[in-house]
């Protein structure tokens, strides 16, 4: 009886800290469908940050954030913070930022799980009406 119990309170936590957005993600080409980076998504005090751990059939080898503006500007993509600033309010996480390597264009951004293995995330400018939504699918 005593290790049911236990054995329930393990998976009970455990699926409690799984309902989070921290973790490593994989992001899918608009243009192509196909798989194309793998984005580490962590927490320090209380405020998400996503970075490229790594990028998947890269055009050229070791690509750099031409585009991108200030301090991204030159940096390797692999690497590079790509989310800032994401608080928790209510169901999602808001008043932060995305980065596309792409076009080096800096969106407001907001994110939220829709299930434990799958993320929308909306980048946009000003309003959320005005942006695109892409979806993020968890490795681990």
């Amino acid at each position: 009886m005593k290790k049911t119990i236990y054995l329930m309170f393990f998976l009970f936590v455990g699926s409690v800290l799984a309902q989070t957005p921290v973790g490593l993600w994989q992001n899918i080409d608009d243009e192509t469908g196909k798989p194309k980076a793998h984005i580490e998504i962590y927490e320090s005090n209380g405020i998400l940050y996503g970075k490229i751990v790594k990028l998947l059939n890269p055009d050229e080898p070791n690509p750099k954030c031409t585009k991108c503006p200030g301090n991204f500007k030159d940096q390797p993509v692999e690497g590079l913070q790509i989310l800032w600033g994401l608080k928790k309010e209510g169901n999602e996480y808001t008043g932060g930022n995305i980065l596309d390597p792409k076009n080096g264009n800096i969106y407001r951004c907001k994110i939220e799980l829709v299930d434990n293995n799958k993320l929308k995330v909306r980048g946009f400018i000003g309003v959320s009406l005005l942006g695109r939504t892409q979806y993020w699918y968890r490795l681990k």
